[in-house]
């Protein structure tokens, strides 16, 4: 299985007016992404509202990214979900549709109890699409477990023959770094944590998934181009402008602000879904000022036209 190299967008749900899910808007999602420079897109996952939609929703929105995407940039599919049995239809259909990859949460109701309980569920997920490569979500601060990730990958080794790795969103870097260097890499350790992705280049990430590189691309990419050139001062100058940004952001309610954040960049995305609420006007307007005293919106529109 090849590695993943560079960002992955974890895209948010669209909705209608009527809160039916937004269909329509996807091509155009995906034509940012690709203009924007990046590897592929994440669908369904946290930011996508994955629990918030139904198992048709979701279908129906792999289904147009994979149409959309039309192989020009990678579709990662999430299928987790409370029920197993569920989690395999979506994964049997990600695979069906051509879909690049799949992903899966650990239960989050019912949780595992061990690291071998956790690894017979996601091998009974996986097993539903033995053709796609899969990589383990680990989001312990969402669903509560929290497990060693080096020895999920030694027992998973053999028990999940398409695990490709893991999407690691944790900020426990000493782990991060253990997982990547198991087998001497073998496995793809994508990092989740967007304004910690200096530090997870440091030890040596080479892919990662986030939500804001969906609004905020270059301004992360420059970041990866500075970094391996050997600019470490610039790089890390660069990487604050993505922390100040999330220092604004972390004021409100985390999806329903970068939702605004799209809605600014001229991407309407409807209302979220309860029990997610939108932004009022007053605090919509008081984040873009935030937003605007950083200068976030000039520095993301440099950093695509810096040459260095």
């Amino acid at each position: 299985m090849n590695k993943i190299k560079g960002l992955i967008a974890a895209t948010f749900a669209a909705y209608n007016i009527d809160g039916s899910i937004n269909l329509s808007i996807i091509p155009a999602i995906v034509d940012k992404m690709i203009e924007d420079g990046l590897t592929g897109v994440f669908i369904c996952g946290t930011n996508g509202e994955g629990p918030n939609l139904t198992i048709d929703e979701r279908m129906q929105i792999a289904e147009a990214y994979v149409k959309a995407a039309n192989k020009r940039i990678l579709v990662l599919v999430h299928v987790g979900h409370s029920s197993i049995a569920e989690c395999r239809k979506l994964a049997a259909h990600a695979e069906q549709i051509g879909a690049d990859a799949i992903s899966s949460v650990a239960a989050f109701y019912f949780k595992p109890n061990s690291v071998k309980n956790l690894v017979a569920c996601i091998a009974e997920i996986a097993s539903a699409a033995r053709n796609t490569p899969f990589y383990y979500y680990n989001i312990p601060t969402l669903t509560g477990v929290a497990m060693d990730m080096v020895d999920f990958l030694e027992q998973a080794e053999t028990a999940i023959p398409n695990l490709a790795g893991i999407k690691y969103t944790a900020s426990t870097l000493h782990e991060y770094q253990a997982c990547l260097a198991y087998k001497n890499g073998k496995y793809d350790i994508l990092f989740g944590f967007d304004e910690m992705l200096l530090p997870a280049l440091a030890v040596g990430a080479k892919g990662a998934i986030g939500s804001t590189y969906t609004f905020a691309a270059p301004l992360y990419l420059k970041v990866m181009e500075l970094y391996e050139q050997g600019r470490a001062d610039e790089a890390a100058a660069m990487q604050l402008n993505s922390v100040n940004m999330v220092r604004c952001l972390v004021k409100y309610p985390p999806i329903p602000a970068q939702r605004a954040i799209m809605k600014m960049e001229g991407f309407e995305l409807g209302n979220c879904r309860l029990p997610l609420v939108a932004l009022s006007k007053e605090d919509e307007d008081n984040f873009k000022k935030s937003l605007e005293e950083i200068d976030f919106f000039n520095v993301v529109k440099e950093a695509s036209t810096l040459k260095y």
